[in-house]
């Protein structure tokens, strides 16, 4: 496992998890949703490492990376991302983004479609007007813990015990000089008044990779049907009792539809 925080990188800072086994094929890239960071794919990571290398960046203005030189949309965030696979010599890869990162990932996707292997999207921005912009907004000012645990409580679906670091270690994040202030400009950027802008799914369903859409019935983020009658070539995995946090609620059936995508 290697863990690179640059202080000064023409890179995204990463955390990478080689393959446990011999693996030759393109290494799968994660990518965050907002307010997030790398860690928040541990779990995944831990899970493809059997299989599969992968690396998982912190996107501009979060984690590492908040002091990133240029923040703002999922357009900005998908050139940061292309520019630091670049950087790092991965060549062609399997993406995977949640939330914001989902739209990163789509975008990347879409103008370079020869870097990308395959495209596994859980509970993507982007594929509809609606998201709960009150409560990102919220979450993007909050620093006290117990007010983090509260907006925290809504990401998830409803069965979900909420592990008690999670608030404490994004409360403790949020007391870093310029760490609130930026992801209100990061919220600014991706929600346009009280909606989000979308992404053409058409065209995304033209892509010549195979592209699943992964969702939870419980997000209150994100209303699931924006997963509904999305065109034939997108493989759509709809989970009953799942929030919008998918890879912390259910990380083994993402594991596997990661895998599955990749060809494994």
């Amino acid at each position: 496992m290697i863990d690179l925080t640059p202080s000064s990188s023409p890179h995204l800072p990463y955390r990478e998890q080689e393959a446990t086994a011999a693996d030759s094929g393109a290494p799968v890239v994660l990518l965050h949703g907002f307010g997030g960071d790398r860690q928040t794919w541990l779990n995944i990571q831990t899970g493809l490492a059997p299989h599969k290398r992968s690396i998982a960046f912190d996107l501009p203005g979060h984690g590492e990376a908040l002091d990133w030189p240029r923040i703002g949309n999922a357009g900005v965030a998908a050139k940061a991302v292309t520019q630091s696979m670049e950087q790092i010599n991965l060549g062609k890869v399997h993406l995977v983004g949640h939330s914001m990162g989902g739209a990163v990932a789509a975008l990347i996707a879409l103008r370079n479609p020869d870097l990308v292997a395959s495209l596994t999207l859980l509970a993507p921005g982007g594929f509809g007007p609606e998201i709960n912009h009150r409560l990102l907004r919220r979450y993007a000012a909050a620093t006290d813990a117990a007010e983090m645990e509260m907006l925290l409580e809504q990401f998830f679906g409803w069965e979900f015990k909420l592990p008690k670091f999670l608030a404490k270690t994004a409360a403790e994040a949020r007391s870093r000089p310029g760490a609130v202030a930026t992801l209100e400009a990061v919220a600014d950027e991706i929600i346009d008044g009280s909606v989000q802008k979308t992404l053409p799914r058409d065209e995304l369903a033209a892509l010549p990779m195979p592209i699943k859409v992964i969702w939870g019935t419980q997000d209150r983020i994100l209303p699931t049907r924006q997963s509904h009658k999305l065109p034939g070539m997108i493989g759509t995995h709809i989970f009953e009792r799942v929030g919008h946090m998918v890879h912390l609620e259910i990380p083994k059936d993402a594991v596997r539809l990661i895998l599955q995508n990749a060809g494994c």
